[in-house]
């Protein structure tokens, strides 16, 4: 009996150490620490989130190490595929935590971040998003931060964008169960309706819907002059090339998710004239980590066999790694609740410009970018800041 709750005592206490994360050894005998990545490889959002997860990666490659209480450690990334799903992000935050990571990265998608807060904040494992732009990821969450602007943010820089160019009537498509997509469009209808405009048309679809024409038909007898469809990777081409196939010639408008190459080449000539609004221009850094990401991240993008065109968050996902390891330092422990302490407090020139986090674990920032799509490229048009 004794031998048992000798047993027992050990286990628990392991349990305790892998859920407040830890130190380990590498086999060549080096101290290290984890690094979760959480983040959707696969399903409806897997391709966003694989361009996150190579700024991480790449970031990863030019940090390798950190230092904690004058001793070096490797930083070892784990990751786990959430599939782009509420469910299995669950699974795959709880697949992190056991791992013994410290502190956890991501995800792409504001759905799955929301699904897995509870997990990070009941284990004491503090999560940095990247591109998570719905205001429910780090609300009453102590333990979620995030390095990107918010989707109100977001949804009145493409209002007030609208409106300026002249649009008096818009129509907004979103997606039935997505929080993204629903909070985003949300946001956009709330301020174009207080500038002055009308929303003549709102119109919803469900996950995995590729046929828009009913949904476009009903927009297109409204007349509106632009059309704002935030929405995933996956769907913006069908929702792009069906509108011009209708004949519909309003001005079409999303979010961050459209900045992704993948959208042109499926939506071809069709996609000529999409506005969105993104996080980063690599036309003009900010700072010298922008300019130092740049140069080495093109080669890195085609070694990956991407196109050489840095992807927003893939920058994200490197700023977010940048102020992981700043957390680490500044805590000088391997513990979650001591790297949390530390985030509320860390400042680190990322390539997205300053970032500093507010009361709610939000990155404090006020500028966003516009871009066009001209000529099958993104193109810079202006940058916008609300204040």
């Amino acid at each position: 009996m004794k031998r048992i709750a000798v047993f027992l005592l050990i286990a628990l206490l392991a349990c305790q150490f892998v859920f407040a994360g830890g130190s380990t050894e590498s086999k060549s005998g080096e101290k290290e620490i984890i690094i979760g990545v959480f983040e959707p490889q696969t399903g409806e959002n897997g391709g966003g989130g694989y361009q996150e997860v190579l700024g991480m990666r790449y970031a990863n490659k030019v940090y390798p190490t950190v230092q904690i209480n004058g001793e070096t450690y490797k930083v070892r990334l784990i990751e786990a595929d959430n599939k782009s799903d509420k469910t299995e992000a669950v699974t795959a935050a709880q697949s992190l935590i056991s791992s013994g990571a410290s502190v956890i990265l991501g995800s792409y998608g504001s759905g799955v971040s929301i699904a897995a807060g509870d997990i990070f904040l009941d284990n004491e494992v503090p999560a940095i998003g990247a591109s998570c732009t719905n205001p429910q990821v780090t609300f009453g969450n102590d333990y979620y931060f995030r390095v990107c602007f918010l989707d109100p943010f977001q949804g009145t820089v493409m209002a007030n964008f609208a409106w300026q160019d002249g649009a008096k009537k818009a129509a907004v498509i979103t997606q039935l169960g997505d929080d993204y997509s629903s909070g985003l469009g949300n946001f956009f209808k709330r301020a174009f309706v207080d500038l002055g405009g009308n929303v003549v048309s709102e119109q919803q679809f469900q996950t995995n819907t590729t046929d828009f024409k009913s949904i476009l038909t009903n927009i297109k007898a409204t007349n509106p002059d632009v059309i704002f469809a935030p929405s995933s990777i996956a769907t913006a081409p069908l929702i792009i090339k069906q509108a011009r196939e209708l004949g519909i010639t309003a001005k079409i408008m999303a979010g961050d998710t459209w900045e992704n190459s993948s959208i042109i080449e499926n939506a071809g000539s069709s996609a000529e004239g999409v506005v969105l609004s993104t996080f980063f221009d690599d036309a003009d850094p900010a700072t010298d980590e922008a300019a130092k990401f740049i140069k080495g991240f093109k080669p890195y993008l085609v070694e990956n066999n991407q196109p050489d065109i840095i992807p927003a968050v893939s920058a994200l996902g490197y700023d977010a790694y940048l102020v992981a390891l700043k957390a680490i330092e500044a805590a000088n422990s391997t513990k979650g609740p001591a790297i949390r302490n530390a985030l509320v407090d860390v400042a680190v020139e990322g390539v997205t410009g300053k970032i500093v986090f507010n009361q709610n674990g939000d990155a404090d920032k006020d500028l966003a970018f516009i871009k066009i799509i001209q000529n099958g490229q993104f193109k810079f048009l202006k940058t916008v800041s609300v204040l």
